[in-house]
């Protein structure tokens, strides 16, 4: 793509993602221009190489934070340096090759058409998919169905969207939380609470094993603990919410398009 938007990015947080990251940026940036990779405090050496890919690429920024802060606190320093250049909108992406970057177009226009919705991709698992990971994830999606009265959340975990970026700054400045692994799923809950249309897209999603190359900063005490922590003071907000989000749930059905 040689056009760059001027309303959508695409935004791809890493820490220490190794060379899959260079993978994963080439192909984002074959499907759209602009790209914008936010280092989280990577100590793997691939700042110092993602910046001499952004120097030949006028469509590609690197911005970099001294530390690792964890992928909300990433993403959100994005968006803010995003709005303050004009955008609108965010794709974000996993910096690991997870995530179809062919279907960059796909979703970008689906938000270009619905600028006011929150674009979920809904992951299509392949038979590498870890049985514990796909099963553990059914569990959180209940959960944030119900914080949302199965407001239209197809998959509240899978990390391939398009945000309209004010309102999710919005709702990022008025809470401390949504910093790490909690990000993607209490975005979704809370920007639906906000009252966003969803819009949820079908996309594959790929699980490199470490051989070839794939890394995983998952752990499944810490960050289920985490989790567990969200949906506990999501539902909390939810109680209080349950009036509104009632009346919201007679009056109009939310738009759940699934596109093929």
């Amino acid at each position: 793509m040689t056009d760059a938007s001027t309303s959508h990015l695409v935004l791809i947080p890493s820490y220490n993602t190794g060379p899959k990251l260079f993978e994963t940026v080439r192909a984002a940036r074959g499907h759209w221009a602009p790209v914008w990779v936010v280092i989280d405090g990577s100590t793997d050496g691939t700042p110092a190489e993602l910046r001499v890919m952004a120097a030949d690429d006028p469509h590609l920024r690197v911005l970099e934070l001294p530390v690792n802060r964890g992928k909300g606190a990433a993403v959100l320093h994005g968006l803010e340096e995003a709005e303050r250049c004009g955008f609108t909108h965010a794709l974000t992406m996993d910096a690991d090759g997870q995530h179809p970057a062919d279907r960059i177009p796909q979703f970008q226009g689906v938000s270009l058409a619905n600028p006011a919705a929150l674009v979920l991709g809904k992951p299509v698992f392949d038979a590498a998919a870890p049985r514990l990971r796909v099963g553990g994830r059914k569990i959180s999606n209940w959960w944030a169905n119900l914080e949302t009265l199965w407001g239209g959340i197809g998959d509240s975990l899978f990390g391939f969207r398009v945000y309209p970026i004010k309102p999710l700054r919005t709702v990022m400045r008025r809470n401390p939380w949504m910093r790490r692994f909690d990000f993607d799923p209490e975005a979704a809950v809370r920007l639906c609470w906000a009252g966003l249309p969803t819009i949820n897209v079908p996309a594959p999603v790929r699980y490199f094993r470490a051989e070839e190359g794939g890394i995983s900063h998952f752990n499944y005490v810490r960050d289920n603990a985490l989790l567990t922590w969200m949906h506990t003071r999501l539902m909390l907000g939810f109680i209080g919410r349950l009036p509104m989000l009632t009346v919201r749930r007679v009056r109009s059905r939310p738009l759940r398009s699934f596109l093929r």
